[in-house]
């Protein structure tokens, strides 16, 4: 190769490698790897939930309808001023001998200037203003709901993430193993101290664990990506979940948490909130039946020259004050049921109440049992994994020593990945159940 044409190539492939950097440095690769702990795994999802932003206007929705029913207290007022020309063909009006002529035409101006201020009407606006501060309390518990429902949809994928991951550990660590067993097998299948089935028992052993793998990478997939569009993250990233290192929390009696869930669960709070939201409802119908007493003040021009401008002599200012009470004595008998119906949605409410601590009970008692059933499980498993890697080892001696079959030494390693898995999934179970049952005491995120 001529030097001019190995510089011309040096310098196209220098360039293309420049150019290759460049796209690394200005975008980066599209699958971004992010570590992240269970605390942050909440701070974003909380902080870019969109269901909470609709929560938040929810409540301000509720703070407006309460700043409005503050308004309907103030008094109203108008204001208006109209033209008006009347054309008068026939003028002349006969009264016997006598006529009256009146002007072919004729000008008028009218303002109006009125306030209006209701002082009594059965504690009515009071009403207004309390239900409304009321079912303000209701959106701001409503928010406070989500709130533990979104937490506790990060969690639950956070750990549903953190199961598959630790499987595919396990499935790794098992390869790695198989894959030295085959190779020693088929040493010995070489030296005619197995079968040819030994060594396939290996190999079918392998495909078993790699189809296991296949399918806990599908579901990895899956909740990565649910769990960037619930973190609000960018689609591509791929999650890696901090090695969990909690142990089994300490657990108090069912009594306290069901004590603890009485006292901080939202939807009871709700509830007592929507019975007084059902009492200051009859309170409101019940005043329908109540007098009315309000206070008004009307000024009046009344100008009928053509110039708008005031002159003397050709406008009055008639100005009113007064007290209007009133009683529409109708609502004695027509009222009455629609006080019945506000009296049976009270009930309602209460009977609801009742039906939502029921559930509240039994929801606290079946995770306070799961998650006890959870460190018992952990327990039970770290006593079959010691079981299992001790037989593992007698068997792998064994086999070493052409003791054992290979399906003796494959079924061992089989029970104890098997029981590896288990109890990575238990410890992850155990750590979901604890979140669980501080859900259902409505202490999630306290």
């Amino acid at each position: 190769m001529k030097p001019s044409r190995t510089s011309k190539t040096f310098k196209a492939a220098c360039s293309i490698v420049v150019m290759f950097l460049a796209l690394l440095v200005a975008n980066p690769a599209a699958a971004q790897d992010k570590t992240i702990t269970l605390n942050e795994a909440l701070q974003l999802g909380l902080a870019n939930s969109k269901q909470l932003k609709l929560s938040q206007s929810r409540i301000d929705q509720a703070v407006s309808q309460y700043e409005q029913a503050k308004d309907r207290s103030l008094p109203t007022g108008s204001a208006s001023f109209g033209y008006n020309r009347a054309q008068i063909p026939a003028h002349t009006l006969k009264l016997g001998e006598e006529s009256l002529s009146l002007p072919t035409s004729a000008n008028a101006y009218l303002g109006t200037l009125s306030l209006n201020q209701v002082i009594w009407a059965g504690n009515k606006l009071r009403y207004a203003r309390e239900s409304t501060t009321l079912l303000t309390e209701v959106a701001r518990l409503d928010a406070e709901n989500d709130k533990d429902q979104i937490a506790y949809a990060i969690i639950n994928a956070y750990y549903n993430l953190y199961k598959v991951l630790q499987s595919q550990k396990v499935v790794q660590q098992n390869l790695n193993t198989i894959d030295a067993q085959i190779k020693q097998s088929q040493r010995f299948f070489e030296q005619g101290l197995v079968t040819k089935n030994d060594v396939l028992r290996f190999q079918l052993q392998r495909s078993n664990i790699e189809l296991n793998g296949i399918d806990l990478e599908n579901n990895r997939k899956i909740i990565n990506y649910n769990m960037n569009i619930l973190l609000g993250l960018p689609e591509s990233t791929e999650l890696n979940i901090a090695q969990i290192n909690e142990g089994a929390q300490a657990i108090g009696t069912l009594s306290a948490y069901l004590d603890s869930a009485m006292a901080n669960r939202a939807e009871l709070r709700q509830a007592d909130v929507r019975a007084k939201v059902a009492e200051t409802n009859v309170k409101s119908i019940k005043a329908n039946a109540s007098p009315t007493l309000s206070a008004s003040g009307s000024a009046y021009y009344v100008g009928v020259s053509g110039n708008p401008l005031p002159k003397s002599g050709n406008f009055i200012t008639p100005i009113s004050i007064g007290l209007t009470l009133g009683w529409d004595f109708g609502t004695l008998w027509n009222n009455k049921n629609k006080v019945k119906e506000a009296q049976l949605q009270r009930e309602e409410v209460v009977i609801n109440k009742g039906i939502t601590t029921d559930n509240i009970r039994n929801e606290v008692n079946q995770s306070y049992q799961n998650y006890k059933m959870a460190v018992e499980k952990i327990n039970l498993l770290q006593t079959s994994i010691n079981q299992a890697q001790e037989n593992n080892r007698i068997l792998e001696n064994k086999y070493r020593s052409n003791i054992s079959s290979a399906t003796d030494r494959a079924d061992a390693q089989t029970l104890l990945y098997q029981a590896e898995i288990n109890l990575e999934l238990a410890k992850a179970d155990a750590g979901l159940a604890y979140y669980t049952l501080l859900k259902s005491t409505g202490k999630l995120n306290k």
